[in-house]
C-alpha cells in the first residue's frame, strides 16, 4: 500500500470520517555543507523522494489526535497542554501547533495520520520531514497564508524550542523549498535561495546512497557541543559567526584561538562554506570530477577537523572512492547515518557490491543502497 493510502486508511479508522487533505513533505540529501546552516554559512541540499505523509483534519474542541502508522501508536493532548521539550516521536507534531500558536497564528486541534518511508536517524531529515509536512498542511487548512521560509522558520522553532534539538534551518528549508531536479543553494544568513539545476543523468552519472544503519540524534550533546565550540571560536575571534571569517585570512586568524579543538571547528567551517560555493560553480559548469572532489576534501574535513565522523561512513567512503566513485562524503549531522557516492551510472552497483562486502567481511550489518534524484518538496496532494 502506498503511504498516501495508508494515511488515509489510518484516519478513517481514527475518526471515521475522511480527511480535509494529504500532504507530503520530504526528507533530504545534504550534497554539500555540513555543519555550516548554524554558523550563518552556505548548505546545498537537494529533496528525497522519500517523504512523510500527513492526512489531517480540524477539529474545533482543542484537542489534538495522532497515529503513526509506522508505529502502530496513538497519540492525544490538547492545544492548552503543550509544553516544550517534550519527549517522542509525537513531540514533532505537537511542537508544531505550539510554534504556529507562540507565533500568533490561530491554529485549533485537529485529528492526523502519519506515516514515512524516511529513515530515522539516517541523516536524512526524518524530523524535519514530519514537522513540514503539518506545518504545510495546518497552514493550508486554516488559510494562514505563510510563506514558504517562513514555514520553514517555524518547522525549525519546533526542532530548536520544542523538541530542543539545536539545528540549525537547512534541514526544513530544503523540506519546503526545493524543486525536482535540483539542488538548493541557501545563503543562511541572507535566506537566499538558487535552485541549482542538477542533471546527473543527463552526464553519466547518479548519486548512491549508502545507509550504514548506524543510527544518531540530534538532540544529543555531541552536536550541541560542536555548535557551541563554534559560537565559542566566533565570540574570541569577534565575528558575528564564522561564516564571516574567509579562507584567505584563516591561517591568519587561527593562532588567535587557545586550543587545537577550536581551531579545528573553525577550519572545517570556514573551508566548508568555500567548498559549497566552489560545488555551485562546479554544478552550473556541468564540472562533475570537481564536484566529486569537493565532496571527498568535505568528509575529510568532517573525518579530521570537525571529527564527527565513525568508522562505518569513513569506510563506505573509502571502498566507493576505491571502486570508481568520483567523491563521497557523509550526509547529516554526523557519527552515523548515510554517505552518498557521486559515481558513474555503470560502477553504481559494482559500488554497492563492494561496499555490502566491506561491511560484511568486517563484521557489520549489511548496510542499505538506493539511487536517488532531486525531488520536489512540500505541498498537498490532489
Amino acid at each position: 500500500m502506498t503511504l498516501d493510502l495508508a494515511v488515509l486508511e489510518a484516519y478513517h479508522d481514527l475518526t471515521g470520517a475522511a480527511p480535509e487533505g494529504i500532504w507530503r513533505a520530504p526528507g533530504r540529501i545534504n550534497l554539500i555543507g555540513e555543519h555550516t546552516d548554524y554558523n550563518d554559512g552556505f548548505v546545498m541540499p537537494f529533496a528525497l523522494p522519500q517523504a512523510a505523509y500527513l492526512a489531517a483534519g480540524r477539529r474545533d474542541d482543542g484537542v489534538i489526535r495522532i497515529v503513526s502508522v509506522d508505529l502502530g501508536e496513538t497519540f492525544e493532548t490538547s492545544l492548552h497542554e503543550l509544553r516544550p521539550n517534550h519527549d517522542g516521536w509525537h513531540a514533532y507534531l505537537a511542537g508544531v501547533f505550539w510554534a504556529l500558536r507562540e507565533a500568533g497564528h490561530d491554529v485549533g486541534g485537529a485529528d492526523l495520520a502519519l506515516a514515512s518511508d524516511v529513515p530515522i536517524g539516517a541523516g536524512l531529515s526524518s524530523s524535519a520531514a514530519i514537522e513540514c509536512v503539518l506545518v504545510e498542511a495546518l497552514n493550508d487548512l486554516h488559510g494562514l497564508g505563510i510563506a514558504p521560509m517562513a514555514r520553514a522558520k517555524l518547522a525549525r522553532i519546533t526542532e530548536n524550542a520544542y523538541v530542543g534539538a539545536p539545528t540549525g534551518l537547512m534541514d526544513q528549508a530544503a523540506s519546503t523549498l526545493c524543486t525536482e531536479g535540483h539542488a538548493l543553494f541557501l545563503d543562511c544568513r541572507s535566506l537566499q535561495v538558487q535552485q541549482v539545476p542538477l542533471d546527473l543523468a543527463a552526464h553519466g552519472q547518479a548519486i548512491l546512497v549508502i545507509d550504514t544503519l548506524t543510527r544518531h540524534s540530534h538532540a544529543g550533546g555531541e552536536y550541541a557541543t560542536r555548535r557551541a565550540d563554534c559560537e565559542q571560536a566566533a565570540r574570541l575571534l569577534g565575528v558575528a559567526a564564522l561564516r564571516d571569517v574567509s579562507v584567505d585570512e584563516l591561517n591568519r586568524r587561527l593562532p588567535e584561538l587557545p586550543d587545537e579543538r577550536l581551531a579545528r571547528r573553525t577550519r572545517h567551517v570556514v573551508t566548508e562554506n568555500q567548498r559549497v560555493l566552489s560545488a555551485c560553480a562546479a554544478l552550473r559548469a556541468d564540472d562533475l570530477p570537481r564536484l566529486g572532489q569537493l565532496m571527498t576534501a568535505s568528509h575529510a574535513s568532517m573525518r579530521d577537523d570537525y571529527e564527527i565522523t565513525e568508522p562505518s561512513v569513513d569506510l563506505a567512503v573509502e571502498t566507493a572512492l576505491a571502486n570508481g566513485a568520483l567523491g563521497a562524503r557523509m550526509t547529516g549531522g554526523g557519527f552515523g547515518g548515510c554517505v552518498l557516492a557521486l559515481a558513474p551510472l555503470d560502477r553504481v552497483e559494482a559500488i554497492a557490491t563492494a561496499v555490502t562486502t566491506a561491511f560484511s567481511e568486517s563484521g557489520r550489518n549489511v548496510p542499505a543502497t538506493f539511487v536517488v534524484l532531486p525531488a520536489a518538496g512540500a505541498g498537498r496532494l490532489a
